[in-house]
């Protein structure tokens, strides 16, 4: 094979695939003068509503802070557990934290979700919450997770960072509880220039609890009612956002297409844990924020790989939430997510890759485990 360079994530080429129009909707916000909780935000949390059919949706400062204002929403706090799974960003567990209570972690399933048999185990007196983590573009398996829920009265918090999108049995990521957060970062499945967050709800008085938070606790009127924070999206931010809506169906389908070449090209090598291929069950609509394998000698692959001008990742910094010593968490012992995170490796999965570099990817994997 010709070698070629296969960026992890290119950066420059979201604003490059849309440039006429990005830099339209930036000049006319700053014509406008339009910068905090304009119409380009309202626009924005409409389009987001519509698409999940959800009743609230708020556009906040980024995916952190769309966690901690949901658990508060929540009436989460001081003395309370919250149920959450250690293969995740280290912000699922803080924002438990920040939010006043305590991270109560939990093993995954071999598609890398939450594992509803963990979350059982881990109720104690104190849980009041659970928030399964959504991740690389997948919805674990809601109806396990809300029968738990359900059976012990607590809230559902989801972490829907890296799944906007993502439907189990036809019902979006973001959408099955109490309140449901995603995250605009550049490399997201919607990304914004910056930092950017949201969080949704079908819920009256948790809609109503949200608006205050994100907003100094001024009600319409701007009379301050409640604490609250400056956790709002800023306008500029929401302006690329509708821009990059309109073609984010498109987006979706692209990851999706990407998912099945590398489905097709690796699934036959014994070395490797794939994760479900499109449609591989009809419970599940995944969009590939991330893909995620296992692989035999990772460390040696992901090295390989790089020589041949393949970028990877190992995703979270290689560490499980439970594996920070610094968090104090202690004492937790996870097999299958320790196993994991020996194993993991996020190969290149974005709209810019063409389907030239995928083969090249997988050609470049085929030829470290001696198959042609």
């Amino acid at each position: 094979m010709v070698q070629r360079q296969v960026p992890f994530f290119n950066y420059r080429a979201l604003f490059e695939a849309q440039e006429q129009e990005l830099t339209a909707a930036v000049v006319d916000v700053m014509r406008r003068g339009a910068y905090i909780l304009q119409q380009d935000l309202a626009d924005f949390e409409k389009r987001l509503r519509e698409f999940l059919g959800v009743k609230y949706a708020f556009g906040v400062a980024d995916g952190t802070n769309a966690l901690i204002i949901a658990l508060q929403a929540a009436g989460i706090g001081r003395g309370d557990e919250v149920i959450v799974p250690s293969h995740t960003y280290v912000a699922s567990a803080a924002s438990i934290h920040l939010a006043g209570a305590t991270p109560v972690l939990v093993e995954c399933r071999d598609d890398h979700m939450i594992d509803p048999a963990g979350v059982r185990a881990a109720i104690t007196a104190r849980t009041r919450a659970i928030m399964p983590v959504q991740l690389n573009g997948r919805t674990a398996a809601m109806d396990e997770i809300m029968a738990i829920a359900g059976e012990h009265e607590l809230k559902v918090i989801e972490d829907a960072a890296q799944a906007l999108g993502s439907r189990f049995r036809g019902r979006f990521a973001g959408t099955f509880g109490a309140a449901g957060t995603y995250s605009f970062y550049p490399a997201k499945l919607l990304g914004c220039f910056g930092d950017g967050g949201g969080v949704v709800t079908n819920d009256d008085a948790m809609g109503e609890r949200l608006a205050l938070l994100r907003d100094h606790g001024r009600d319409s009127q701007g009379e301050v009612v409640s604490w609250g924070t400056n956790s709002r999206l800023d306008n500029l931010q929401a302006a690329i956002l509708n821009v990059k809506f309109r073609s984010f169906a498109a987006d979706l389908e692209r990851r999706r297409r990407l998912a099945a070449m590398y489905d097709e090209g690796l699934r036959d090598l014994a070395e490797l844990l794939l994760p479900p291929a499109p449609d591989a069950d009809p419970d599940h609509h995944d969009v590939y924020q991330n893909y995620e394998i296992e692989a035999e000698r990772r460390d040696d692959l992901k090295q390989h790989l790089e020589k041949h001008g393949v970028r990877t990742i190992i995703q979270f910094g290689g560490k499980a939430v439970h594996q920070y010593p610094g968090l104090g968490l202690g004492g937790y012992r996870l097999p299958r997510t320790e196993l994991l995170y020996r194993r993991a490796l996020l190969l290149p999965m974005n709209t810019s890759l063409s389907d030239a570099d995928v083969e090249y990817v997988v050609g470049c994997i085929r030829g470290f485990y001696g198959r042609s």
